[in-house]
């Protein structure tokens, strides 16, 4: 049995690569903001972990906020002697404007910096596997995005499009790993990054229904991405590949930028500054 951390895990990808998980027989647990959900997620997982002697668990986790990321993480470290599979899942479209608690624009702070802290607090249960994988959910939409270094905290945010500020979050997913990938090649860690296509989820139902009833016509079920997670997670044929990017419905287009390492480098060292007090 091996076990596995998912962000956002009561709903959409996350829930399905849960479900997939358990029905492996394996030991998830649900990061998740809202903890309402999670019981309920949790409660329809309970049945099929009993049919495939897998477990499920519930930590509560809250992306907009460095220090309950650093509390949450901390607590998995006490409990837990290994993870074996990290799946970086959670993430959010703001259209507005919005902060996280700690000053950083809302998508840059939740998609991004705070799975960044998550994982770094985590590599050292990730170490103890006998095959570490950690998973990103990046996106097509990285094409569309740069990464402003002068403009994560939202104060200094000199003009916003949700679209766009979405695009750099997941243009800094991806750099994160392939960064990851680069400094962990020497372990048996490794770090791909995945865009999971157009998935029907909450984020397109909140559209009026005409709207949905059309573009839902072109999305994919969560089944598919969570297949795809799966088979990085375990398969043995994604034992020594790291570094990639996988995409579902398109070609796994790459953005200039998302090729650049070095890039990739100071993005990792800037990001590091923000959360280094967690951290040493």
């Amino acid at each position: 049995m091996k076990t596995i951390v998912i962000t956002g895990a009561n709903t959409g990808i996350g829930f399905a690569t849960a479900k997939k998980c358990v029905q492996s027989g394996h030991h998830v647990i649900l990061a998740c903001r809202n903890l309402e959900k999670a019981k309920q997620a949790k409660q329809q997982l309970d049945t099929l972990a009993q049919q495939h002697q897998a477990k499920v668990e519930i930590v509560q986790l809250e992306l907009n906020s460095l220090q309950n990321v650093n509390d949450t993480a901390n607590d998995i470290l006490s409990r837990f002697h290994k993870i074996d599979v990290l799946v970086n899942n959670a993430g959010l479209l703001t259209p507005q404007l919005e902060s996280t608690q700690d000053g950083f624009e809302k998508q840059i702070g939740v998609n991004y910096l705070a799975h960044y802290l998550w994982t770094l607090k985590l590599l050292p249960l990730l170490k103890k596997s006998d095959a570490g994988r950690i998973i990103h959910l990046a996106s097509l939409m990285h094409l569309a995005g740069s990464i402003q270094f002068d403009q994560f905290k939202a104060d200094d945010v000199t003009r916003y499009n949700g679209v766009k500020r979405y695009g750099n979050s997941k243009l800094a997913n991806l750099l994160m790993s392939n960064v990851l990938a680069e400094k962990l090649k020497d372990t048996p860690i490794t770090s791909n990054a995945i865009h999971p296509g157009g998935v029907d989820s909450e984020i397109y139902r909140d559209l009026p229904k005409y709207q949905y009833a059309v573009i839902k016509l072109f999305l994919i079920p969560p089944a598919k991405p969570a297949q795809l997670i799966h088979d990085i997670a375990f398969d043995p044929a994604w034992a020594n590949r790291s570094g990639e990017y996988i995409s579902l419905q398109t070609p796994a287009f790459k953005s200039r930028n998302a090729k650049d390492i070095q890039l990739a480098r100071k993005l990792y060292d800037v990001s590091y500054d923000y959360v280094k007090q967690y951290l040493e």
